[in-house]
């Protein structure tokens, strides 16, 4: 290895990423946690993980960085489509009757990695309909999608994806939406516009005020303990509406302590109870 790399140096990173971010990085990960901070520590000319240590002790940008590094962002188009399906014939009639008499209705893409996720959900809504794209931007519709990494908000909000990436999308979909440039594709500003991305951490304040119809969290709480879990889903709870509905990841579970809150209507589909 370049850099010498202790039990020590992997405990005091590990404690940091969990006070920041609730992810557990347990001895399994000391390889991934070595092989992301590496670079990090060539960055900024430091050939050692305790000055590297002191330093994002003491400099928040360099710690967001450490953070960011450690963050795994894993998506795909239409991932778990079981979500999507279910959205669309569960949910979305009763919304768009909503939308057309002038109410409100929102959506949270609360861990919306490099976007994949709340894009899916848009042409979930709207097929290939770019008339209903463009009467939906009337409406009041919207998508707040949020994850704790700058650089993967960055690449959500520029809406451009390799070719490999697009590939996965049904060819319909592809064709409607995507546009070529080079060897990356962009997806067309009207699908984007209901979609505002925020950087935030899930951990600390939340900004919102007024509560959401649906949650998408999946794939997050595998990262946290037992009673990170309980809070996250107790505060998910308050930011729902009554009746409001949570998609969760394929291997995740709603602990104990907070299961009264929700009851299970589909494959990791949650409803909040009133």
């Amino acid at each position: 290895m370049e850099f010498a790399f202790s039990a020590s140096d992997h405990k005091a990173i590990a404690d940091l990423i969990y006070r920041e971010s609730g992810i557990l990085l347990p001895d399994t990960k000391a390889k991934l946690i070595y092989g992301r901070l590496a670079r990090r520590l060539r960055a900024c000319n430091l050939d050692n993980f305790p000055d590297y240590l002191a330093r994002i002790a003491n400099d928040a940008e360099e710690r967001a960085r450490a953070v960011d590094a450690l963050t795994t962002n894993h998506t795909a188009f239409f991932r778990e489509n079981h979500h999507f399906e279910h959205f669309h014939r569960a949910l979305w009639p009763g919304f768009a009757e909503r939308l057309a008499a002038g109410e409100r209705v929102r959506v949270w893409s609360a861990a919306c990695s490099s976007g994949e996720e709340p894009y899916s959900l848009m042409m979930t809504i709207l097929g290939t309909d770019k008339v209903a794209a463009e009467r939906l931007a009337h409406q009041d519709f919207r998508v707040l999608a949020t994850d704790l990494s700058p650089r993967v908000i960055a690449t959500a909000r520029a809406a451009r994806y390799p070719l490999d990436t697009t590939r996965a999308l049904p060819a319909a979909m592809r064709a409607a939406w995507c546009r070529r440039d080079g060897d990356m594709e962009e997806l067309a500003p009207v699908l984007r516009a209901p979609i505002a991305f925020r950087e935030l951490n899930l951990l600390r304040g939340w900004p919102m005020k007024r509560p959401f119809d649906v949650i998408f969290c999946r794939n997050v709480m595998i990262y946290f303990d037992e009673p990170t879990k309980a809070q996250l889903l107790e505060r998910f709870a308050d930011q729902m509406v009554d009746g409001g509905i949570l998609y969760i990841g394929h291997a995740e579970r709603i602990p104990p302590d907070v299961s009264a809150r929700f009851r299970c209507i589909g494959r990791t589909a949650f409803q909040k109870v009133s």
